[in-house]
């Protein structure tokens, strides 16, 4: 248990399932008011109604990432249900693979959008908060796709060019945040067990070709990739900011 974390606002995009998902329950399980954002109201009520029959507080928001308006809001209600933003977990994301020829420029934008336009635009609305109490800290969440201290993958480009933005912005808002008081990190996830990697699984050749790659042989789970979040938002990581922690059961160590 993260002692510290209780009684912290959380925004958690990308939320209806996955790491999301994980990620909220482990917030409410450690004590934090969760704002669980998604494209479906439905859905993050869903996770709002579980979090509340293990007696936590939770808002579900519907909230399109790459919508300014819409981010504006999620971060209003926070507010205005909560009182204060302390922690944004940017999340959201989409994974599609296509060759780099075969791609649109659709495609390529909608990509970028989510993945990157989106952290933008919410870190930005949260930070404010944030400043306003000199207080806070965001993780985003970026792949071992990132190609520079990661690597790149066939049929990502587009993917890859996001995460990358997101190491580089990851590092730049800790620099520009550190004097509020706000820390800014990144998880770079390998391969988890989420239902954006289910074709990972579908296919035997690709699962088998994926664990050659890891040296722990399996993939991740959700949880996992949750406790990190924990760590990253907690007092227990206070002095670390600007940095990309790699969870990826060594897949970068080969």
């Amino acid at each position: 248990m993260y002692e510290d974390l209780k009684g912290k606002v959380a925004i958690v995009t990308g939320a209806r399932r996955g790491m999301g998902k994980a990620d909220s329950l482990a917030f409410a399980k450690n004590g934090a008011k969760v704002v669980v954002a998604d494209i479906s109201q439905e859905e993050c009520q869903q996770v709002v109604d579980e979090i509340k029959k293990a007696s936590g507080e939770a808002l579900a928001v519907k909230c399109d990432v790459t919508n300014k308006k819409e981010v504006e809001e999620m971060v209003k209600q926070a507010v205005e249900k909560f009182g204060k933003v302390d922690i944004l977990v940017n999340n959201a994301g989409i994974c599609q693979f296509k060759p780099f020829l075969e791609m649109t420029e659709e495609d390529w934008a909608r990509t970028l959008d989510i993945n990157l336009k989106g952290y933008f635009l919410c870190a930005q609305a949260a930070g404010r908060e944030m400043v306003k109490q000199k207080s806070g800290t965001i993780v985003n969440i970026a792949s071992v796709v990132m190609g520079q201290i990661g690597m790149g993958m066939a049929g990502l480009s587009h993917y890859s060019a996001s995460k990358g933005g997101i190491a580089a912005l990851t590092k730049t808002l800790a620099l520009e945040f550190a004097s509020s008081g706000i820390r800014v990190n990144a998880i770079a996830p390998g391969a988890i067990d989420t239902p954006m990697a289910a074709s990972t699984k579908t296919d035997p050749k690709i699962l088998e070709g994926t664990l050659a790659m890891i040296p722990l042989h399996r993939m991740g789970k959700a949880e996992e990739i949750a406790n990190t979040v924990l760590f990253l938002t907690s007092d227990a990581s206070s002095y670390i900011t600007g940095a990309i922690v790699v969870v990826d059961g060594g897949w970068l160590a080969m």
